[in-house]
């Protein structure tokens, strides 16, 4: 089959028109079109009175040698793209000891997916609850205060990607169509097939709740074990004679030993206290920049208004979404530092993201249909290591959190120490006064938000570097500054605050068969991106563990 990609066509087209255009753009008969499949689907908005959508198609055509030759150096018409997904071994018949998988997010169900594909019945544990008793606890904290530690937005099966917008596209290079094996994997347990083609896919919550429980049942047919409220708390490391170290096993909070060679870390960018056992036994990881700030929200509206124009509200646009940024003045307060805006949620709502008792961390969530009232989004400032030594300067590579948490328990007070969120109308944030009411625009964030002053919820170059921020967001998005629209804070687990690092093989730089993946480890940000980290974290096991059967 023939790729042909960049064909443009009005907003409102028909199928005839479709063909009409391929039929055009290769300059053949009808007859010669055989039929097509649609590869990918984007618009482009840049004209607001005038968007178009634009295609990448397979063609099946008979002309399809005459074709390549004829449109040779044409970059739009090349041979269609293998994406199969090959599995890179299969497990020996023999196997003696599982692999073991550490979380039950994107990263590790994907890991233990394709482990299990290949025959090598992982055992997948996960200090949280499954799926449906891991919701229920979620919302005892946003419909009545009651945090349950073990079992929230950032803990149990899912991930937190469970409770977000399930967005499932990504920047990063995927040579190998790794991406396209998640997808298709995601349609078999219930995704839409259309996040196979449309540019920007999602899910939403409700709907990853029952393709994780799809997912776990297909994992375990296949021979893999998955056990919850199992939270690893030690690993058991050896030294050989070359003075190399070797995981050789997990232990559990409740002192239960399990004997492996081979363990993935997918934990998560939250499981602080893993990341401080890994730091005492001795495994190399490091602090890395992430990323702090707020959630704003605004009416939909505006957001739909100032991206289509006329054509908000088309069902092929959906609810509009933006991606911002904006680098601040060398002379400012933020000295030079960079806003912007990141996890966008079209029509959704703020939600409580804490793990920890006496904490308050806000995160975005939306349904796959995305008719909530208001659009929200982090906008949030870069900080790096160098920032951290006013909350740790031990040097520790823990150093990110202590100052993650002490800007959580500074929002957990200025909400009112019941799990409320601070918040502040734009307009008073920019003018630098307290708010006493919310306006037009009312916070989603459950359980409530208390109106106040956040310019001692961060550091001050952020407050400096975010107040100067909005106003040039306002330039590109008419409406975003707002007086009315809302900042709910804070917003502190962009990303981990760690990197476990690991080598080319994709252990740890000094602990051999310990892989450290997905975000917790530093090594993605979003389901989508982390899920294709568990594919690459599982092939380099499996092929290891084959290496040493034949060794």
């Amino acid at each position: 089959m023939l790729r042909l990609t960049d064909l443009k066509l009005p907003l409102e087209h028909t199928e005839q028109a479709l063909a009409d255009a391929i039929i055009r753009r290769l300059q053949i008969d009808a007859s010669a079109l055989h039929g097509y499949r649609v590869a990918k689907r984007s618009h482009d908005a840049r004209r607001r009175g005038a968007i178009a959508l634009i295609y990448a198609l397979d063609i099946d055509t008979p002309q399809e040698a005459e074709l390549l030759q004829r449109f040779a150096n044409d970059p739009h018409l090349k041979p269609s793209p293998d994406t199969r997904y090959q599995f890179v071994t299969r497990a020996p018949a023999d196997l003696s000891l599982r692999p073991v998988v550490i979380g039950t997010g994107p990263c590790g169900l994907f890991a233990g997916l394709i482990l299990a594909q290949m025959g090598f019945r992982p055992l997948i544990l996960d200090r949280g609850k499954a799926v449906r008793e891991r919701t229920r606890d979620t919302w005892d904290l946003w419909r009545k205060r009651n945090l349950h530690p073990e079992s929230n937005v950032q803990f149990g099966e899912g991930g937190a990607g469970t409770f977000s917008d399930g967005k499932l596209y990504s920047q990063i290079r995927d040579p190998q169509h790794h991406g396209r094996k998640v997808l298709t994997e995601f349609v078999k347990a219930g995704a839409p097939e259309e996040i196979l083609y449309v540019s920007k896919p999602h899910i939403g919550t409700f709907r990853l709740v029952t393709m994780v429980e799809n997912m776990r049942a297909t994992i375990e047919s296949l021979g893999g074990e998955i056990r919850f409220s199992q939270r690893v708390d030690d690993l058991q490391i050896e030294t050989d004679g070359l003075g190399v170290r070797h995981v050789r096993g997990v232990v559990l909070a409740d002192g239960e030993q399990i004997r492996t060679d081979d363990v993935v870390l997918a934990v998560g960018h939250s499981a602080r206290d893993t990341f401080a056992m890994l730091h005492a036994r001795g495994v190399y990881l490091e602090a890395k920049p992430f990323s702090i700030g707020f959630r704003i929200e605004h009416p939909q509206s505006i957001i739909d208004r100032a991206r289509f124009g006329p054509q908000a509200g088309h069902p092929l646009l959906g609810a509009a979404d933006y991606k911002l940024v904006h680098h601040c003045k060398q002379s400012h307060p933020g000295r030079g530092r960079s806003v912007y805006s990141f996890c966008m949620c079209p029509g959704g709502t703020v939600v409580a993201a804490t793990s920890e008792p006496g904490r308050v961390v806000t995160n975005g969530m939306s349904q796959y249909s995305r008719n909530e009232r208001n659009a929200n989004a982090a906008v949030v400032v870069g900080i790096d290591p160098a920032d951290f030594a006013p909350y740790d300067d031990s040097g520790s590579p823990l150093a990110g959190i202590a100052l993650q948490r002490a800007l959580e328990s500074r929002a957990y007070e200025l909400g009112g120490s019941n799990y409320n969120a601070p918040g502040q109308r734009v307009g008073d944030f920019i003018a630098g006064r307290p708010s006493e009411t919310f306006g037009d625009v009312q916070p989603s964030f459950k359980p409530g938000v208390t109106p106040g002053n956040l310019d001692h919820a961060l550091p001050g170059y952020a407050i400096a570097a975010i107040r100067e921020a909005l106003p040039a967001f306002d330039r590109q998005i008419r409406g975003y500054a707002m007086h009315d629209a809302i900042l709910t804070g804070v917003e502190t687990r962009t990303s981990s605050p760690v990197r476990i690092t690991r080598d080319a093989s994709l252990q740890n730089l000094n602990t051999a068969g310990l892989y450290p993946a997905g975000e917790g480890a530093g090594y993605a940000g979003g389901i989508l991106s982390a899920a294709i980290d568990g594919i690459k974290v599982a092939e380099a096991v499996a092929l290891r563990i084959c290496a040493r059967r034949h060794g």
